[in-house]
């Protein structure tokens, strides 16, 4: 009753795709008639002692069965017997929403799940539940008539688009503001850049918002994403050599953009993320230089990465046909993604969450995190979440690549306290060099 009254947050709940014959058009989301809460929430248990490596191994398992895409792409479990785990409260629950990526980008699948919780353990007004009558699934004619339609308005759309980019291109050209590409460095070979099995392994790793804070005012102009970046690249880096496979370059990172507007709803169906690559610099011993660095790469990447909304548009004005034809045509060269994800060692998203108390059916949100997915030439995936006051980094790794991803968890922690410990000595000499300067005559 709970979930079902707070369906209505957003139609990715109750709606479905349906093809359009040929792929003459991009598939439509329609509501689905048949649709039954029944078949999307489950409610399993967990076998006693009921301890954190038991729950990572039964979300790994869950996320590794393929969604049904003839129905709504979601499904709810509700884990109970939760009772040996020190940092969660005995007797806790956790509940696992899995979306298909179709449907949502990260920062969406995070408000899709915030909306199924209140702000107050008790909320005084009931939620009223209206019955939704869902409109009618088009006949197949009706389908084809608007893919005709949906082709030719794209074929402008396409040519405003570029149109529109060659203009802005020449006006750069002409711009004063001009800055030297850098030099492109190798990129190693580590055992995640190989094809993927069908089996995964998870953990999660749970830090203080605030010590990330504390880190990132070390280096000026950084961000608490390039803190995580910097700790994902140094646990890699401690994991790698822990195995006698130390990488000769610095491991580099596949990093997701948002680019919803402000006018856009997150509850929206679909994709609205580019992906950039940026150095982690892990050649450098220092760890501060290090977070210098990678800060440095991600403000050069935003000032000079083709505008992330522009390829996104240009994307959704092209004709399904052209598209088709254009992504058949890469993975009969190159294979599908094969060349631009080995140029990666990992993935790495962040999408920040509440920083006050959330609650479902009374009960009080311990902790918030996240599962990726694994792609083929890279073999792992870090899901950063915070949420009141705690930072997440969930690793999410092919099964035969990192067979003990506890050992990575570790590597994660330590990662993270060289940086913390290497920010407090820089905070206590910049103490001892303002109270030495304040000694002076006035």
């Amino acid at each position: 009753k709970h979930v079902e009254e707070r369906l209505q947050a957003s139609p990715i709940f109750r709606q479905k795709l349906v093809n359009v014959p040929l792929k003459l058009d991009y598939p439509y989301w329609v509501d689905d008639p048949d649709f039954d809460i029944e078949f999307h929430l489950r409610h399993i248990a967990l076998p006693k002692p009921g301890d954190w490596r038991q729950l990572c191994i039964q979300f790994s398992r869950l996320h590794d069965r393929a969604i049904d895409l003839s129905r709504p792409p979601w499904e709810m479990y509700v884990i109970e017997g939760i009772n040996n785990v020190d940092f969660l409260p005995e007797n806790s629950f956790a509940i696992m929403l899995k979306v298909h990526h179709v449907a949502v980008d990260g920062i969406a699948a995070a408000e899709l799940s915030l909306s199924l919780h209140d702000s107050e353990p008790n909320p005084d007004r009931p939620r009223r539940t209206r019955r939704l009558q869902p409109s009618p699934t088009p006949k197949t004619t009706q389908i084809l008539s608007r893919a005709i339609v949906n082709n030719i308005r794209a074929s402008f759309r396409t040519t405003e688009r570029l149109a529109s980019q060659l203009t802005r291109r020449v006006r750069d050209q002409f711009s004063a503001q001009k800055v030297e590409p850098r030099q492109v460095e190798p990129v190693p070979k580590t055992r995640f850049n190989k094809e993927v099995s069908p089996y995964t392994v998870w953990d999660a790793v749970t830090f203080e918002v605030s010590d990330f804070r504390a880190i990132k005012q070390c280096v000026p102009g950084a961000t608490i994403n390039d803190v995580v970046l910097t700790v994902c690249g140094g646990a890699m880096t401690r994991y790698l050599q822990s195995k006698k496979e130390t990488p000769d370059a610095s491991l580099t990172a596949m990093v997701p953009v948002s680019v919803r507007t402000a006018e856009e709803s997150a509850a929206e169906p679909g994709n609205k993320v580019v992906m950039v690559k940026a150095s982690l610099h892990t050649i450098e011993p220092g760890p501060l230089k290090r977070l210098a660095l990678v800060s440095e790469e991600m403000s050069h990447i935003k000032a000079n990465a083709i505008s992330a909304r522009e390829m996104i548009e240009l994307e959704e004005a092209m004709p399904a046909l052209s598209m088709l034809m254009i992504m058949k045509s890469a993975t009969a060269a190159w294979g599908p993604g094969k060349t631009y994800r080995e140029q990666h060692n990992m993935l790495i998203t962040n999408v920040p969450g509440p920083q006050q108390p959330l609650y479902f059916c009374g009960a009080k949100l311990a902790m918030l995190t996240g599962m990726a997915v694994c792609l083929d030439q890279i073999g792992i995936n870090h899901a950063a979440t915070s949420y009141n006051g705690k930072l997440v980094i969930a690793p999410l790794a092919d099964r035969i690549m990192m067979p003990d991803p506890e050992n990575y968890a570790d590597c994660l922690r330590a990662a993270f306290e060289e940086l913390k410990s290497a920010a407090k000595k820089t905070s206590i000499n910049s103490g001892k060099k303002g109270k030495a300067s304040g000694q002076g005559p006035r």
